[in-house]
């Protein structure tokens, strides 16, 4: 079985020749070493803290994110602290700040904000449609019966990134998941924390859902690494597990797609649990970092520190490198489908 090549790495697959420059500490996406959001495997689970076009409107969530990242620019560049642009308009420095992190946005205010740093023309109207953007509501909210505040920001992160690289060690990635084996997946959990019926079917519905992003106009480059043992893990019955695995074959065959698969019988080049990777495009001036989430059960935290963001970035071009590569891969899914699943049936 062959393995991928060290020279193809993530930023190699998603972004073209930019390369990881870990002196310059420049991001394997390109820019700079992104800041991290971690947040919780079946995240939907968690309890709740109180356009079906193909062609998919923008997410209000990267919307407050460009946003803020644009007026935080902006700020620094004309050589303001926040306690002196928050005096000059009467606001708390608290505010601002929260402004600065893409909470709380009001159009009127960003308005009076813009005003302050002298913002005329394009740009203005450019923040201006941001800030109206970003007070829509995304259509995941639909779903806020069947699901956490922290869930719904991590499918408003993916409606709007550009590329997506996924590194799985216990389930297929939820935007490769059929119907099937997403519903055998809840099911399951609910023997631990019991879920009625309706609920599962609404929260599978949500999942098939989130995998428009792979179908609109300008689908998201999206490279994955699953652990073999994914392949074997059994969720619902034989029918449901082959189904998957023939399912995963042909979606590998997607030219905006990488698959690859971390086989069991070769040294493992480092131990990590699950994450994913969202990378944005360039729009505006302010760079609009990366994040970092990682999906446990019921937990949910937050990282900033570069260094780890880096780690994050290392280890998943380290998995890739080791993995089988994108041929060899799909010869073992449909191997695993065949000798494991279907000889089961």
């Amino acid at each position: 079985m062959r393995r991928g090549s060290p020279i193809e790495t993530c930023s190699e697959i998603l972004a073209g020749p930019r390369a990881l420059n870990p002196a310059a500490g420049v991001s394997a996406w390109g820019g700079a070493v992104p800041s991290v959001t971690l947040v919780s495997f079946f995240p939907e689970l968690m309890p709740r803290k109180g356009d079906r076009a193909l062609t998919m409107p923008g997410s209000p969530t990267v919307r407050r994110r460009r946003l803020a990242a644009e007026l935080r620019t902006i700020r620094e560049r004309r050589g303001e602290n926040l306690q002196a642009v928050a005096t000059r308009l009467r606001w708390s420095t608290s505010k601002l700040s929260r402004y600065e992190l893409g909470s709380g946005l009001i159009p009127g205010e960003v308005a009076s904000l813009l005003n302050h740093y002298q913002v005329t023309g394009d740009l203005r109207e450019h923040l201006l449609g941001l800030a109206r953007e970003a007070s829509r509501k995304g259509w995941w909210e639909e779903y806020s019966d069947v699901s956490s505040a922290e869930y719904r920001e991590f499918i408003g992160l993916e409606a709007e990134a550009s590329s997506i690289a996924v590194w799985h060690v216990e389930v297929v990635t939820g935007l490769l998941q059929t119907e099937r084996y997403a519903r055998s997946l809840l099911t399951e959990y609910s023997r631990v924390e019991p879920i009625a019926p309706a609920i599962i079917e609404r929260r599978v519905e949500l999942r098939m859902r989130r995998q428009q992003v792979l179908e609109k106009e300008s689908p998201l480059n999206l490279v994955i690494v699953l652990d073999e043992s994914v392949l074997k893990r059994q969720y619902g019955d034989e029918s449901v597990m082959y189904e998957q695995l023939q399912s995963l074959a042909t979606q590998a065959d997607r030219p905006n797609i990488t698959l690859r698969i971390l086989p069991l019988r070769v040294p493992h080049p480092v131990s990590a649990e699950s994450f994913v990777i969202f990378s944005f495009g360039p729009k505006g001036k302010a760079i609009l970092h990366d994040v970092v989430a990682a999906e446990g059960l019921k937990t949910s935290f937050y990282i900033e520190n570069q260094q780890e963001t880096y780690l994050h970035l290392l280890v998943f071009n380290t998995l890739l490198e080791a993995a089988l590569d994108a041929a060899a891969s799909r010869d073992l899914i449909i191997h695993t489908a065949e000798s494991h699943w279907r000889r089961s049936l």
